[in-house]
């Protein structure tokens, strides 16, 4: 693997947990290292770091935050 690519992947602690996890992206990133990016991708999918999964947890969150207040309110009435 390409010097550069290894040091990009040492310098993020979550792309090092996901190539040890899938260590076929070591084949893949030393035979074709512009695939790089998608590596990162898949990494962020795989850990639901991803735009659309940050904003399911904000929803959850809310609703939950939504259920505890009509809940306290019901015991208060």
């Amino acid at each position: 693997m390409r010097k550069e690519v290894v040091q990009y992947i040492q310098s993020k602690k979550m792309l090092q947990m996901f190539i040890r996890e899938k260590p076929r992206w070591y084949r893949i990133l030393s035979r074709d290292p512009s695939k790089l990016a998608s590596f990162e991708l898949k990494a962020l999918e795989y850990y639901e770091q991803t735009l659309p999964h940050k904003v399911e947890k904000v929803a959850n969150s809310l609703e939950m935050a939504s259920l505890m207040l009509h809940m306290f309110q019901a015991i208060r009435d």
